[in-house]
């Protein structure tokens, strides 16, 4: 049996759409895009996902553990072997207080991509491959406006830069927004329409030769 396992924040956690601060919400199994991609495909799945996680960042203001590298490193060294690991992260690198602009955002990602990548890993779970997704562009909307002031233009141009990475890498690449948008209410979570639209994308790419 194939093993997939997802990596990510609030949108492969399955958080929706924020209207109060502080009420903890997840879309359950089914309506989550990394469970419906693993139907899909009939593999099993990890799900490790954490909402307000970063590619990079020590987050003072969420407990100073959100740094996505120790975490993949606890990941990677936690489950398996696995044969597939998707990476969509950098929404949270992009708000205001990081002060991180799309370069610094790429270059986060592509430190969790040595990890992943290096021979530790790989020799630890017998090798396996890597989809690297460019999270939805986030907008300027609802309770976290602030937060992600002057954030949709990093979100955008990240995308291409992620896609020269994979490039250069060999990866399989995915670009989130060409298949879903954030939500209006918040401007950062995806609806469930979303979740499925994201599904579909991703098994497509994992499926392919």
């Amino acid at each position: 049996m194939t093993t997939l396992l997802t990596f990510g924040d609030s949108n492969t956690h399955g958080t929706p759409p924020i209207e109060t601060r502080g009420l903890y919400r997840r879309y359950p199994p089914g309506i989550r895009w990394p469970t419906l991609a693993a139907a899909t495909l009939g593999w099993d799945l990890v799900e490790e996902a954490l909402p307000g996680r970063t590619a990079q960042f020590d987050d003072p203001v969420m407990d100073g553990i959100m740094n996505g590298w120790p975490a993949l490193r606890q990941a990677l060294q936690s489950h398996g072997p696995i044969d597939w690991l998707t990476i969509m992260l950098g929404t949270n690198d992009s708000k205001t207080r990081f002060g991180a602009e799309a370069p610094q955002l790429a270059a986060g990602i592509a430190g969790l991509l040595d990890l992943a990548l290096g021979d530790e890993m790989q020799t630890r779970h017998g090798g396996f491959r890597v989809l690297l997704i460019a999270p939805v562009p986030v907008e300027e909307r609802g309770v976290l406006a602030g937060e992600f002031f002057g954030a949709p233009a990093k979100s955008r141009a990240l995308a291409p830069l992620l896609a020269g990475l994979a490039r250069h890498r060999g990866l399989r690449f995915l670009d989130a927004g060409q298949h879903a948008t954030v939500s209006p209410v918040d401007g950062v979570h995806l609806t469930p329409e979303g979740h499925e639209a994201l599904a579909k994308a991703v098994a497509g790419r994992l499926s392919e030769g």
